[in-house]
């Protein structure tokens, strides 16, 4: 996420590296105006920032540490939009919340996502069906909430979608719903049959607030369809999706100071988890290289136990740890969405995130035959892998599907991950982890 700025900023901070006089700051803004607009960022806010940044680099003295400070700064103020961040709580239960946007933005995959974030936070979410334009706008969403284990309210005998909505509400409140998420029915491009039937709805749900789901994939077109709909509906936030796209992400910068609205969240990744919160501090430092390791800390919390994750810890400093051990913690990193979302979000590690584009858990072909080697084993094979001997494998391989070679591959990379896990725990792991960081030139990373 964030590659073709984070690119850009890198490019323009290296112009000052070695020298510190007006030319090479000229040279530095000049870099990041050029970057800026390849990016497909607005050219009123690159004008904006770029003429800030110089401004207050020169009043702190020319310097690559300057420059940063100023930038960090001024991606600061053009994100920093009044208004709520994340997700806000109604002081009486349910929140209703109202998801709209035009077809094909992702209004409806967002909803799910959206429920998903939420039901991680314990609570009761009920998701409404009320697109009743779009053919196979229910179904879809009955896929989503079926996957996600999201409660759905559908009614297709009705036409209307304000009886839906009316229903819906009733529903909720006998049964005592957290949140209630509407998806509402979108067009190809905004008309007035759209806003007003979006306005009856509106009218009867008396939503807490309104989300606008903005496609980042179509760069500036974004900025004006928010912009018209929050003059014609009224919007609270908006979500960014498909940020994981081809996209130059550009979008992401002048929306929020041009919509006046804030970003609530970012949708980027496929997966139903690949939803993040919006916080601009947060997002400045990934933007500049520094990572998010509050958001990656949030991530983690939401889907690993706590008390779990010790006694793992515990296992892996006696180098007790297993193959059940392994599949579960597997099972809990797939939770937490894509691994590119995740690298991004530590410091230095955000060019590896690249790398791993296409790289998927859930289908990674070594782990679905790592588990059915797993499956193929007794119960005392899989909490103690020492009784692995050549007879067992064999047995195991035949079982699986697998060569013995390959059970062989797959039981050593076990038992080296497992060495390298717990050479990092401990009283030692910290200093072993440091050299290791210092030798990979990460040991610089800016705190």
């Amino acid at each position: 996420m964030f590659d073709t700025l984070t690119n850009s900023f890198t490019t323009a901070i290296k112009k000052l590296r070695f020298y510190d006089d007006e030319k090479s700051l000229k040279k530095a803004t000049d870099e990041l105006k050029k970057a800026l607009l390849k990016a497909d960022v607005n050219h009123k806010v690159v004008k904006n920032l770029v003429a800030q940044v110089e401004l207050k680099t020169k009043e702190k003295g020319i310097g690559k540490d300057q420059f940063l400070d100023a930038l960090k700064t001024t991606l600061y103020d053009i994100l920093e939009v009044g208004g709520n961040k994340g997700f806000v709580f109604a002081p009486n239960p349910p929140t209703v919340i109202l998801m709209t946007g035009l077809q094909g933005s992702g209004k409806t995959t967002t909803t799910g996502k959206l429920a998903l974030y939420l039901k991680n936070k314990k609570k009761k979410v009920l998701v409404v069906a009320a697109d009743l334009q779009r053919l196979a706008a229910v179904e879809q969403l009955r896929q989503i909430t079926s996957k996600i284990d999201i409660e759905l309210f559908e009614d297709e005998s009705h036409k209307n979608p304000v009886e839906v909505v009316k229903d819906a509400l009733k529903y909720a409140n006998s049964a005592l719903y957290d949140v209630i998420l509407i998806d509402t029915a979108g067009r190809l491009a905004i008309d007035d049959e759209l806003m007003d039937e979006l306005e009856q709805v509106k009218k009867v749900a008396n939503p807490d607030e309104i989300f606008y789901v903005a496609d980042s994939l179509t760069g500036q077109d974004a900025v004006k369809t928010a912009i018209s709909f929050n003059d014609k509906i009224g919007i609270d936030g908006v979500i960014l999706s498909k940020f994981d796209g081809d996209g130059k992400g550009g979008v992401a910068l002048g929306l929020s100071s041009l919509v006046q609205v804030p970003l609530r969240f970012i949708g980027n990744g496929e997966k139903m988890e690949d939803l993040e919160v919006f916080l601009p501090e947060r997002i400045v430092n990934r933007l500049i290289g520094l990572g998010d390791i509050e958001g990656l800390a949030e991530k983690t919390s939401g889907v690993i136990d706590e008390k779990k994750a010790k006694q793992v810890a515990k296992k892996i400093q006696k180098g007790s740890f297993n193959f059940n051990d392994f599949l579960e913690q597997m099972e809990s990193m797939k939770k937490m969405g894509s691994m590119k979302s995740i690298m991004g979000m530590i410091p230095g590690m955000g060019n590896m995130s690249k790398a791993l584009k296409d790289f998927d858990l859930e289908n990674s072909q070594e782990l679905k035959h790592m588990k059915a080697m797993v499956s193929s084993m007794t119960p005392k094979e899989r909490e103690n892998p020492d009784l692995l001997n050549n007879m067992r494998k064999l047995r195991i391989a035949s079982g699986c599907g697998l060569s013995q070679a390959e059970v062989n591959k797959i039981i050593k990379q076990f038992k080296n991950a497992g060495k390298m896990a717990k050479k990092f725990s401990g009283k030692k792991g910290m200093q072993n982890l440091q050299n290791l960081l210092s030798q990979s030139n990460l040991g610089n990373i800016p705190r």
